[in-house]
Parts: structure tokens; C-alpha cells; sequence
């Protein structure tokens, strides 16, 4: 998975439209290989991010989760401690 991918789902405040965009943009960059097509490849690229912007929006709304939404704050606050460990910084 691409690292720059986030976990989108049971957030309080819910994921907004950018970063549902982002994801579709980092996904499709990474299964492309390209982050910036040529011009014969713009309009595919370009449907294609469009494609996955609205399929993860539908699945986010469709999902059931009984668990409580997640703090941004707070997982943030956790990788940056995973981090750490991780690479000792």
C-alpha cells in the first residue's frame, strides 16, 4: 500500500472531499507509475482519479462501524510515536 494513503474511515469529523481526492490521486499515481501524465495520458488519468474519488466516497458511506469515530489528533499523536521508534528520531 502507499505510504502516503490514509486510512479514511470512522473519523470524527468525517474525511473531507480533499482527502478523499488525495487518496484517489496517490492511488492512481501509484498503480500508474507516474505522478504527472503526459498529455496523451492526461484524460485517462484524469477519469481514472475520478473513478476511485467515487467509489471511496461510496464506500465510505456505506460502511456500518459500531466502534466509536476516531480522534485525528490522537492518531497522529500515535504515528509520530511509531515513527520515533522506528527510525529513533
Amino acid at each position: 500500500m502507499c505510504r502516503n494513503i490514509r486510512t479514511l474511515s470512522n473519523f470524527a469529523p468525517p474525511a473531507s472531499a480533499d482527502e478523499v481526492e488525495a487518496a484517489a490521486l496517490q492511488y492512481v499515481r501509484k498503480i500508474s507509475g507516474t505522478s504527472k501524465p503526459s498529455a496523451a495520458n492526461r484524460e485517462a488519468f484524469d477519469t481514472a482519479v475520478a473513478a476511485v474519488r467515487a467509489a471511496t466516497e461510496e464506500l465510505l458511506d456505506a460502511l456500518v462501524i459500531k466502534a466509536p469515530p476516531r480522534d485525528r489528533e490522537v492518531e497522529a499523536a500515535k504515528a509520530r510515536a511509531r515513527s520515533a521508534a522506528r527510525f529513533g528520531t
